[in-house]
């Protein structure tokens, strides 16, 4: 390509709203043009970069195994009500009627669609397994959608869907998936990692999300650094304290904690570390009737370390709070404890609650909580003793940095990631809500398990930008940038023997296979560099007078410092080596 005939519109200002890096830089890079909230228009440079990602995802996707259909961005309620999901997604689903008042919505995922195809097409044990993956539209009305395409309204997606005959199938489909991912973000020269995560109600450990390591990633990752242990903070297991509670060795005292409602307060207060205090969080749950109404609730108290947060998701996994919990309310809360939150405790109730404690809370002795009394707390409290022990014990918490990896192997780390991908079986739960079956070797119907398969293909880039940028602007890995090399003669349009050697070297680089862009615009040599650093291309030749008459031209990758001096006989041999072409 030549830059005459393309596309170029940077800037040297991001907008107003652009809060993270990849949206600033996408967007001075002329990738990336806003249309409306959450919606942005790729121009030619973008789209490029989207069409590496799309090409190496279709290769690795078909080198495993899976066939490529597309399926449709608008499609009927009635599938979405088959499974119950139109009920039960909120104002994310983009609902629409056309002319005749049927119901459609626009689609955010693609489950209902492809296991209807299942259901007609997979009729027989002999068909499967079956991976059935498209890259299509996608569109989810976010409240607040932010930084750019990182969280947008529309955006493309890979989604696939695999079928098989049983669990056990269905498991050798997954670690198919789950070695063709590692090979597709391989490919992309990021540094990423594959981290176990929760399954939901699913449940098992068969769910991995891929995640690209960036110090602005919205995810906290949870990783030793000895071992391949690596799992999200919601699936990162705190093990269990070693060795037996310690005895009681102080009474327990009403102290009094004027103003002083956090276990942060509390602990400054008296002189003690934080870790000796537990904070009291309050959840209920609802039974309800046929109607939808609330017939009976149950109120919970949680304990934790005070120095630690509770985890929502391994909440959820008690029994009892695993079928929905929610915070409880201020009438709950005072008719159970007398008084209001930030001195609340598990000793003097008011009314009977359930008591789950975190594993480390449950082997404290003479720790410190809410005396149920404003502005008082109790010291030296202790299980048996001063109240029973707790009706349940579980994993509550996050990881925190320092905590022993489950593996046995160290400790464990956090730093923060970017998904980019993620891969899970789903059982049988759109199957039976769709009655997609096959007929088994004894000719009877059975469920189809399935596996889902994502990758954000427009969220990548700029993940891949998040990871990779200075201040100059973006450094694309090889295999994302929109050209892998660019020429720039210096003059081109002033000196015949510049235009001579610019236009052979991009000739011979194109017979190479390079993709490779030549700069013909007669751009002054600085705006012509800033316009490449800032859009990220990789490689760089620079070919000018002056060292055309010593016999040479300039060679600089994106990362180096300087220009490398290079005989113009050897740069085309330097950057297919560098290049591997």
């Amino acid at each position: 390509m030549k830059a005459s005939q393309f596309l170029i519109s940077t800037l040297k200002e991001a907008p107003a709203d652009a809060e993270v890096v990849s949206h600033q830089l996408m967007t001075r890079a002329g990738m990336i043009k806003k249309l409306g909230a959450g919606i942005y228009s790729y121009m030619p440079m973008g789209l490029r970069v989207v069409r590496k990602v799309e090409a190496i995802v279709r290769q690795e996707m078909n080198r495993a195994g899976a066939v490529e259909l597309l399926m449709p961005v608008v499609q009927p309620a009635e599938f979405w009500q088959e499974t119950g999901r139109w009920d039960k997604m909120g104002p994310e689903l983009m609902r629409v009627k056309d002319r005749h008042e049927r119901d459609f919505i626009i689609q955010p995922t693609s489950e209902e669609v492809v296991t209807d195809i299942a259901r007609q097409e997979l009729r027989s044990y002999k068909q499967l397994p079956r991976n059935l993956y498209h890259i299509q539209t996608k569109f989810r009305d976010e409240r607040r959608p932010r930084f750019g395409v990182m969280r947008s309204r529309e955006f493309i997606m890979k989604d696939a869907y695999s079928f098989d005959r049983d669990l056990d199938g269905a498991k050798a489909s997954y670690q198919a998936m789950a070695v063709a991912y590692r090979r597709i973000f391989d490919r992309f020269g990021l540094r990423y990692r594959a981290v176990a995560a929760d399954s939901g109600a699913i449940g098992g450990d068969l769910s991995e999300e891929f995640q690209v390591i960036a110090a602005t990633g919205e995810d906290a990752i949870v990783y030793c650094p000895n071992s391949d242990y690596a799992a999200n903070i919601e699936k990162a297991e705190a093990l269990a304290p070693a060795g037996p509670r310690p005895g009681a060795s102080n009474p327990m005292v009403n102290t009094p904690t004027p103003g002083k409602s956090t276990c942060a307060d509390v602990a400054a207060f008296l002189g003690v570390p934080l870790a000796t205090t537990v904070k009291s969080l309050v959840l209920a749950t609802d039974e309800l009737n046929e109607a939808g109404e609330i017939v009976k609730s149950q109120v919970w108290l949680l304990l934790l370390r005070g120095d630690h947060d509770m985890n929502e998701v391994k909440a959820g996994k008690v029994p009892g709070l695993d079928n929905g919990f929610r915070f409880a309310t201020m009438p709950e809360i005072l008719a159970h404890f007398g008084t209001k939150p930030g001195y609340l405790g598990p000793v003097g109730l008011k009314q009977p609650v359930k008591i789950v404690a975190d594993r480390e809370v449950a082997v404290m002795a003479d720790w410190i909580c809410g005396a149920n009394e404003e502005d008082a707390h109790l010291t030296g409290v202790n299980w048996g003793r001063d109240l029973p022990e707790p009706d349940a014990v579980a994993d509550l918490r996050n990881i925190v940095e320092g905590d022993a990896s489950p593996d046995g192997k160290g400790t464990l780390a956090i730093e923060r990631g970017i998904e980019v991908g993620h891969i899970f079986v789903l059982g049988t739960k759109y199957s039976k809500a769709m009655n997609a079956t096959f007929l088994d070797e004894g000719g009877k119907p059975q469920f189809l398990e399935m596996g889902c398969y994502g990758i954000g293909i427009t969220r990548l880039p700029a993940a891949a930008i998040e990871q990779n940028h200075d201040e100059r602007g973006i450094i694309w890995p090889d295999a994302l940038a929109p050209f892998t090399v660019v020429v720039c003669p210096i003059g081109m349009d002033r000196s015949p023997e510049v235009k001579a050697a610019a236009e052979q070297l991009y000739a011979d680089l194109m017979a190479a296979g390079v993709d490779v862009i030549l700069d013909d615009r007669g751009e002054r040599p600085g705006a012509m560099f800033a316009d490449w650093e800032l859009i990220g291309v990789p490689h760089r030749v620079t070919i000018g007078d002056r060292g055309l008459k010593a016999g040479q031209v300039e060679y600089q990758h994106r990362r180096d410092a300087a220009a490398t001096p290079v005989a113009v006989g050897e740069v085309l041999a330097l950057l297919k080596g560098k290049l591997g072409a």
